[in-house]
């Protein structure tokens, strides 16, 4: 005969605590990614606003600013999103979202417009935005790493100098806006190697020089 309520083998254990979720794999950092992007597709165009190459051929760099300037940058951008690092997300996808806006620029709004006088007005405003945006990177770049803030300094300066260059319309301004960004684009490729090669090595190879918030291009000695 059953008993009402008899304590059974299994009543009696004590309930089953459910395993916790397992920590989520650790992701590979895109700072470095993005700022070889950025660098190198600065690098190649800043030799024409510098004058040390014909501008007749400054096409080539529209591939670059397509591919590895726009879309490889925007992407870090937002694997920088998952990680959780909002400075890095909002800095990569913009630039990313910059190439890809001088691509379409220099392809289509430029020849609609070339025959309209003030196609540089146009130039001017485009570069003026970004300088803005830029420069209020910069201010939250103080919090990052030395080399990513040498990096929003110089590409301040730049945007700014080829702001002027443009409503200008000077060709001595576009020069020194051109020389900047090579000093830009160098610096962010150090920015790059230091934090893929502090990463490869585990160790701190070259420094990046913290600042006390959370780095866009962290080495292993900053953490994720």
């Amino acid at each position: 005969m059953e008993v009402s309520g008899r304590n059974t083998a299994e009543s009696v254990l004590p309930p089953k605590v459910p395993a916790p979720p397992a920590p989520p794999a650790a992701t590979a950092d895109p700072g470095a990614l993005g700022l070889a992007a950025f660098a190198m597709t600065t690098f190649v165009l800043s030799w024409f606003n510098a004058g040390l190459i014909n501008r007749s051929v400054e096409a080539v760099v529209l591939p670059l600013a397509l591919f590895y300037g726009g879309i490889i940058q925007l992407l870090a951008g937002m694997w920088e999103f998952r990680r959780g690092n909002t400075f890095a997300a909002t800095a990569f996808a913009s630039f990313g979202g910059f190439w890809l806006a001088y691509w379409a620029f220099a392809r289509s709004v430029v020849p609609h417009l070339l025959r309209v006088p003030q196609l540089y007005q146009a130039t001017g405003l485009f570069l003026l935005a970004w300088t803005i945006f830029t420069v209020y990177m910069t201010v939250a770049a103080a919090r990052t790493t030395g080399a990513v803030l040498g990096v929003f300094v110089t590409l301040s300066l730049t945007f700014l100098l080829l702001t002027v260059a443009a409503f200008t319309q000077s060709e001595g301004w576009a020069r020194a806006g051109g020389w900047v960004g090579l000093l830009t684009a160098l610096i962010a490729w150090y920015a790059s190697f230091a934090t893929v090669t502090n990463s490869t090595f585990q160790r701190t190879v070259l420094p990046v020089w913290p600042l006390g918030g959370r780095p866009v291009a962290a080495g292993p000695e900053q953490g994720p």
